[in-house]
């Protein structure tokens, strides 16, 4: 277990439903934060500010585009993502593979750095601690490689929060040719922002002897020096990045569920004149990741409002359909019209509990609005009954 704490996912081993963006008009309470606990989510910088502090930095060609827009919405990591998320960035992963980018990248100035662990594969085969740090969205994970030094290092770097402090696993290396290192880990501290000094970590490293050793293999390195894909020597794979793009960035505050209605107000505003005739809402299953209304204590009350379960839009179409226990679902099918530029008038009359192909009818009818704030094919921002904002990630 203790070489498994040290490589924290890297190397040697492998963390609703749905919601409609709108609300009818029974809601009463007032605003909360809503969070998710399964998506890549992806995880950077918490302050509202990050979502342009990069901007101009970020370069990524049209492949690797692909492989971005696969990880969005993918939380842990990988840890939740389905078998289709896993298919797309694997083939992704495997186009930018067949490109190869920058020859030869153990020798190149641009693996040197700070890199961000965005994906991996065979999280949940890794230890129970290990899978803690590397599946949680509220950590951020990332990997130091130095090798143009007189102590060349590759480390393992898990960040709590900026408040608390963070990890580092420490490996000597050394390059075996043009695409990979070889470390082996050596020395383990924390550095708590409430103390002055390091608290060494207990992992006996000269004990371990080969159990401590491995290898990374860098199968992609972008020539901007943003993207790295690298293979472990236990069959991981690992996609990390020096620089994100904006959704990333708005997604990882929403992770870590400080200032949210911020970054949702900035990151509108640095879309908005890369806008392209009027949005539309999209098919698709979509699932909430965030809400600023409050839920009540009535499950019934707040599967309607849209505060849980999962929204699926397609034909003119809505279904709202939650889980409730032992298989059961509530059920509520509508209809929307568009009435403006990117407003939706929503008509919901057919809900229902269902068990299997039996359901039980239930009188409920609502009628309300709900504004586009921002859409793409990936993410979906709405405003709602009072002012009720939504996030909400397609899934499928």
């Amino acid at each position: 277990m203790a070489i498994e704490i040290a490589n924290l996912g890297f190397q040697l081993n492998s963390l609703p439903a749905f919601s409609p963006v709108f609300v009818p008009r029974t809601i009463l309470r007032s605003s909360k934060r809503f969070r998710f606990d399964r998506r890549n989510l992806l995880l950077l910088r918490p302050p509202a500010s990050s979502l342009v502090d990069e901007q101009s930095q970020v370069s990524f060609t049209e492949p690797e585009t692909r492989l971005i827009d696969s990880l969005i919405g993918i939380q842990g990591r990988g840890r939740s993502a389905s078998p289709q998320q896993l298919n797309d960035v694997e083939s992704a992963v495997q186009a930018l593979e067949g490109l190869r980018g920058v020859p030869d990248p153990t020798s190149s100035n641009l693996i040197e750095g700070r890199w961000q662990l965005m994906f991996t594969t065979r999280p949940g085969t890794a230890s129970p601690i290990q899978r803690t740090f590397v599946g949680v969205d509220n950590f951020s994970v990332f990997q130091e490689v130095y090798l143009r030094t007189d102590d060349p290092r590759v480390s393992n770097i898990v960040r709590f929060s900026e408040a608390i402090g963070e990890l580092k696993v420490e490996a000597a290396a050394s390059i075996k040719d043009g695409k990979r290192i070889l470390f082996q880990f050596d020395r383990a501290a924390f550095s708590f922002k409430f103390l002055p000094f390091k608290v060494p970590y207990p992992v006996p490293f000269r004990l371990l002897g080969d159990e401590a050793k491995g290898w990374l293999d860098t199968t992609y390195l972008s020539e901007s020096g943003n993207l790295r894909i690298s293979r472990g020597n236990k069959g991981t794979t690992f996609v990390l990045q020096k620089n994100t793009e904006p959704r990333q960035r708005f997604l990882s505050v929403i992770s870590k569920g400080s200032g949210v209605m911020e970054a949702i107000n900035e990151f509108i505003s640095l879309n908005q004149n890369k806008a392209t005739g009027e949005p539309q809402l999209l098919e698709g299953e979509w699932q909430m990741i965030w809400s600023s209304q409050q839920e009540t204590d009535s499950w019934l009350e707040n599967a309607s409002n849209g505060l849980m379960g999962t929204q699926i839009v397609k034909g003119g179409q809505l279904k709202f359909l939650v889980d409730i226990l032992l298989g059961l679902k509530f059920s509520m099918i509508g209809k929307y019209e568009k009435i403006g530029a990117n407003t939706y008038e929503i008509t919901m009359d057919d809900a229902a509990i269902v068990g299997g192909q039996v359901g039980l009818p239930i009188e409920m009818e609502s009628k309300f609005n709900i504004e586009l704030l921002y859409t793409d094919d990936k993410i979906r921002i709405t405003r709602g009954f009072r002012n009720t904002t939504f996030v909400h990630l397609r899934v499928g």
